[in-house]
């Protein structure tokens, strides 16, 4: 699926109604703006309860936390 959309002068940009439906947006829906390269890629923050059993089996300690790195 193929869609473009235009930057207003006010910074906004309304999503084609083909992909709001295709991925099942609403209006309200809170979204993440994460950079890549020369574009961004746009994901909806998930609510609490689509995160529950994530991290299934993950290990309890020996992780990596942001204290460790350089």
């Amino acid at each position: 699926m193929t869609a473009t959309a235009t930057l207003s002068s006010k910074f906004q940009i309304s999503i084609p109604k083909a992909v709001r439906e295709n991925q099942h947006w609403e209006a309200g829906q809170e979204f993440v703006f994460i950079p890549k390269g020369k574009g961004v890629l746009i994901m909806p923050v998930p609510e609490l309860d689509q995160l529950a059993g994530i991290a299934k089996g993950a290990r309890k300690n020996n992780f990596r936390d942001r204290l460790d790195r350089y």
